[in-house]
């Protein structure tokens, strides 16, 4: 393999990479924004019942992110 053809795999492998980390990001920022659609559809009963389903979706993003970061070790 010439210098030519490694740096052209090189630059394709890195184009595919980071469209996948693109499309990867777009299903993460589309989950989480169909939780609040959800939230924002709901008709909660006062300040007290939004605040929870509130810190329901910061738990499930906590607990999402823990998850990731044990991956990572």
């Amino acid at each position: 393999m010439d210098s030519n053809a490694g740096t052209d795999f090189i630059r394709e492998y890195q184009k595919r990479f980071e469209k996948k980390i693109h499309e990867n990001e777009i299903e993460v920022v589309q989950h989480w924004k169909d939780k609040v659609d959800t939230l924002l559809k709901m008709k909660p009963e006062g300040i007290a019942s939004l605040q929870l389903e509130l810190k329901r979706i910061s738990s499930m993003m906590a607990t999402r992110i823990e998850t990731l970061k044990k991956g990572l070790r």
